[in-house]
């Protein structure tokens, strides 16, 4: 649940003007090249298909599930992240695209799990990066708005964690109530 403190992060024309703005930056350094756009499911569904609309070349999308599981190894607690069947990209330009990078740990294995084909290049695009929580050396090659950790984003394809919101046109931060500082309880 979000707390009372909740309040609007970025406009619907906001996000609308930095998407496009992305868009544009993408489609610089693909012209006329054919782009894989490879999304994440559950969080990038509605930033990709905004994305996708503003580069105007050549274009295949595909779609991934990353299910991010807590284990334990040898008594020790581990995430792992386990990636569905992953398309053909030999040769091919890749973007990968999801909503945030917090942690970086889901992204960098989809990475590695990509680039595992062989492409021509491999990027990534995220609306939000969250740096201060990051656990991998990974930066993204393009984002939209840089934000602080402690923040809960909803709204733009993203839930608040009891599910709702993600319907919202505009994304509003606040912070879970109940989640002690520090904690990343199921973000990516």
């Amino acid at each position: 649940m979000l707390s009372s403190r909740s309040r609007a992060g970025y406009s619907a024309p906001r996000i609308a003007k930095q998407v496009a703005a992305l868009g544009r930056a993408i489609h610089r350094d693909y012209r006329g090249r054919r782009l894989d756009v490879v999304i994440t499911m559950d969080r990038g569904f509605i930033f990709a298909a905004d994305l996708v609309r503003h580069l105007p070349g050549p274009l295949t999308c595909h779609f991934v599930s990353a299910d991010v599981r807590d284990v334990k190894y040898n008594s020790r607690p581990l995430r792992e992240v386990f990636f569905g069947k992953r398309p053909d990209l030999r040769g091919r330009d890749v973007l990968l695209v999801d909503a945030v990078i917090e942690s970086g740990v889901t992204q960098e294995f989809l990475l590695r799990r990509l680039g595992e084909s062989r492409p021509r290049s491999l990027r990534l695009a995220v609306l939000l990066d969250k740096p201060a929580r990051r656990h991998v050396s990974l930066e993204p090659d393009y984002f939209g708005f840089r934000t602080a950790s402690n923040q809960v984003w909803v709204g733009y394809g993203l839930p608040a964690p009891n599910g709702l919101g993600r319907n919202l046109p505009a994304l509003a931060a606040g912070t879970r109530k109940g989640t002690p500082r520090g904690k990343n309880r199921g973000r990516k």
